[in-house]
């Protein structure tokens, strides 16, 4: 794969449906248009700067498995396994599964009969069985898989087709943001010289924010809430580092890592941005659940948090749902499509390194793919589809990502100073200053997701930890048959 195809990758991993999503969920909390933007200009500068200091690891070690292999070479084999594990279990499986799902409920916008609701074998009265929403899911997810395993080039191709598609929707809702403003949202918003804009954004002023499930509400300063709610704009930007994966399938890594993930990240981040500003522009931040217009839910309670459906209804009254529908269609696929190719990777090194089954660390004599990698992947994902707890999981590792973000930037400082002679075609973007400052970012936000969203910390590093047991397991298979 070429530069144009390593940032695909990056590109189209990144962009799934949250940012049509979360700014919900944020404006809920923050109450604040400057706030909200505010909020994804943090995500925006700690992605860069993660992405940038992942570059001189992506460059210096250029080998299929990315953020394993840094967290191994960094910290030692069992922080590279804990992470493998994390993955595997949850976060790269749950984000395709919950992708894939999503991708079923918007094809139901064209056919009535794909629907979460529409059962063919339901257990129990939870969410668990086959219903014809996890079923387009399982039939994505497959069909993908089957691309991929005919080769690197089939499956980059996908991706570059899928993610040039998707960064032109996105640009679609930009454009209809410049075309339909709406006086309202605007006035509301913004006001007279940005005083609407700067509202609620004091640096006294205080925010109420729930602690936990059904907890008690506490009033939190600007610093606070921003961290709060990185929840919802970190995660829609998550998945950047997959490229890092896919190491050994990159001509010139060298050069092209580096490059790939500051030109993916960076143009993402800026689309991101500029949706959030369409969004203010196109309906009021502060709304009603009892309203029944659009702009009268404002994008604080957009029906089913659906914010850019809202404005695309906004804009073409009833063919907007359609259109959205279909723009999120293209995003879902592509971004299955990216973390199936990137994901697989990760399984192989780690088998190679004695640590998961030994028929995942074969490659295709033909392809020269991870075909087994691949179709364990595939199996698990399913799994995850009908148990219908793909969300939950997910849910329980955004603090887990964060961590293991935190880690192989630490990892970076220690290569630093235990391989100080080894070849780094590229270094770290402001070093040492901005990867301290992404750890400091990133710890703040640890820290105060541990004490006001505990439900979305504490069961994440309970699954990290069950790793622990499994890899003395492992390793003491691999001990034996050495």
């Amino acid at each position: 794969m070429g530069l144009f195809s390593a940032t695909a990758i990056v590109m189209g991993s990144m962009i799934g449906s949250g940012i049509f999503i979360v700014p919900a969920d944020m404006s809920r909390v923050l109450g604040s248009p400057a706030l909200l933007i505010a909020a994804w200009l943090v995500t925006a500068a700690m992605t860069l700067i993660g992405a940038l200091s992942y570059g001189e690891l992506a460059a210096m070690m250029p080998k299929a498995g990315g953020q394993y292999v840094y967290l191994r070479e960094g910290l030692g084999p069992i922080w590279g396994f804990l992470y493998g594990w994390t993955l595997f279990l949850v976060i790269q499986t749950g984000t395709i599964a919950a992708v894939g799902v999503a991708f079923g409920k918007f094809l139901g916008v064209f056919f009535p009969g794909v629907s979460q609701n529409r059962w063919l074998l339901h257990i129990g009265s939870g969410n668990i069985g086959l219903n014809t929403a996890n079923l387009a899911a399982i039939a994505v997810i497959t069909l993908l898989t089957f691309t991929n395993t005919r080769g690197v080039k089939l499956g980059a191709a996908v991706q570059n087709i899928f993610t040039s598609a998707k960064v032109l929707a996105l640009l679609g809702v930009i454009a209809v943001g410049v075309v339909a403003k709406n006086a309202v949202a605007i006035a509301a918003n913004f006001g007279a010289n940005w005083h609407a804009f700067f509202a609620n954004a004091g640096w006294h002023t205080q925010h109420a924010v729930q602690v936990g499930v059904g907890g008690p509400i506490e009033y939190v300063g600007i610093f606070t809430v921003i961290a709060v709610v990185q929840v919802g704009s970190l995660f829609s930007s998550d998945a950047w580092n997959n490229v890092t994966f896919t190491a050994g399938e990159i001509r010139n890594p060298k050069r092209n890592l580096p490059l790939s993930l500051a030109l993916g990240t960076g143009v993402v981040l800026l689309l991101y941005i500029l949706c959030n500003f369409v969004f203010l522009s196109v309906l009021p931040m502060v709304g009603s659940a009892s309203a029944t217009t659009l702009a009268g839910r404002g994008i604080q309670f957009a029906s089913e948090d659906r914010v850019a459906t809202a404005v695309m209804q906004s804009a073409f009254a009833g063919i907007g749902a359609k259109l959205m529908a279909a723009a999120i269609l293209v995003s879902t696929f592509g971004c299955v499509n990216g973390m199936l190719l990137a994901g697989a990777r990760v399984y192989y090194a780690m088998s190679q390194d004695g640590l998961f089954f030994k028929s995942v660390g074969r490659l295709d004599e033909k392809t020269k793919t991870p075909v087994n990698s691949l179709w364990i992947q595939w199996a698990w994902t399913c799994l995850l589809c009908l148990s219908g707890s793909y969300g939950q999981l997910l849910d329980y590792v955004i603090f887990a990502v964060l961590v293991f973000y935190v880690l192989t930037i630490v990892g970076l400082f220690r290569l630093r100073r235990t391989r100080p002679d080894a070849p780094r075609p590229y270094r770290a973007f402001g070093y040492p200053v901005l990867p301290a400052l992404y750890i400091v970012m990133a710890l703040w936000i640890c820290v105060v997701l541990l004490r006001y969203k505990p439900q979305y910390t504490w069961p994440g590093l309970l699954l990290v930890l069950l790793g622990v047991p499994v890899y003395w397991i492992w390793t003491r298979r691999a001990a034996k048959a050495a």
